[in-house]
Parts: C-alpha cells; structure tokens; sequence
C-alpha cells in the first residue's frame, strides 16, 4: 500500500505560511476564508502581505488564520 505524505485537510481559520499563501490559487484561499468573509476575499493578488480588508475595516489574515485584531 502506498503512503502519502500528511498535509493537513484546508480549513478555514488554519493559518498558513507565506510559502503556501504563494504556492495555493484564489480559489484554495478563499475555502481558507471562514463563510462570514468569504464575499469580501478579493482575490490573491489584492491582499497585501497576506491579508485583505473587510467591509467594517477589519483585516483578514491568512497568516494568523483569524482577524489581525483578535
């Protein structure tokens, strides 16, 4: 029986590295976003250092896998 390598399942909320914030497409980043979010995701390329603004001027960041504020 072959083995594959572990990799965590993607979750929103987990926090990822910047390597896998370069490596995943919009569409992997944005199944990252907890739902309540999601609409406000604007894609890879508009998130500066790995996070993106909501409408209430909170930040998103896939870095820490929650709000910057929290």
């Amino acid at each position: 029986m072959e083995e594959f390598p572990s990799r965590p399942r993607p979750r929103a909320g987990r926090a990822i590295t910047p390597e896998e914030f370069d490596r995943l497409s919009d569409e992997e980043l944005a199944r990252r976003v907890p739902r309540d979010y999601r609409d406000y995701f604007p894609g890879k390329d508009d998130c500066v250092n790995g996070s993106f603004y909501l409408h209430d001027g909170t930040v998103w960041s896939f870095f820490k896998g929650s709000l910057l504020d929290e």
